[in-house]
C-alpha cells in the first residue's frame, strides 16, 4: 500500500495518506498568529478543509480530532467556531486538552483524521 506525504518538511509532513485513511499534523494558526483563538480556530479550520482536499477528502469525513487549547477559559469562543464549521451529522469522535504550544502566540492547535 502506497504512503503519499502533502506538504512534506524536514521535521514532518502536514498530511500522509496511508490507504484510505488521512492523517493530519498537528494544523496551528498561520495568518492568525497572535490573534483571537476564533480567528486563529477559523485559520486551522481553513488549512485542514484545504489539506483534506489535497488528500481527496473533506470534513464530512473526518473521523477523530484532538484539539489542543492554551487556555479552557477559551474553550466555548473555540466551539463556536468549531460548531459553525463541522459537518452536521458528521461529527468527528473528538477530544479537547489544554495544553503548552510550541509558541505564545499559538492559542489552538488542531490535529485530525479522516476517512478518504
Amino acid at each position: 500500500m502506497s504512503i503519499q506525504r502533502i506538504e512534506p518538511g524536514a521535521r514532518m509532513s502536514k498530511a500522509v495518506v496511508h490507504g484510505d485513511t488521512v492523517y493530519l499534523a498537528g494544523i496551528v494558526a498561520d495568518a492568525a498568529k497572535g490573534k483571537s483563538v476564533t480567528e486563529q480556530t477559523r485559520d486551522i479550520l481553513g488549512q485542514i478543509d484545504g489539506l483534506l482536499a489535497k488528500a481527496g477528502s473533506d470534513k464530512s469525513k473526518v473521523l477523530t480530532a484532538t484539539i489542543y487549547i492554551t487556555d479552557m477559559a477559551n474553550f466555548a469562543e473555540m466551539n463556536a467556531v468549531w460548531d459553525k464549521w463541522v459537518s452536521a451529522g458528521n461529527t468527528p469522535a473528538r477530544a479537547t486538552v489544554e495544553a503548552g504550544l510550541a509558541a505564545a502566540d499559538y492559542k489552538v492547535e488542531i490535529m485530525v483524521v479522516a476517512a478518504k
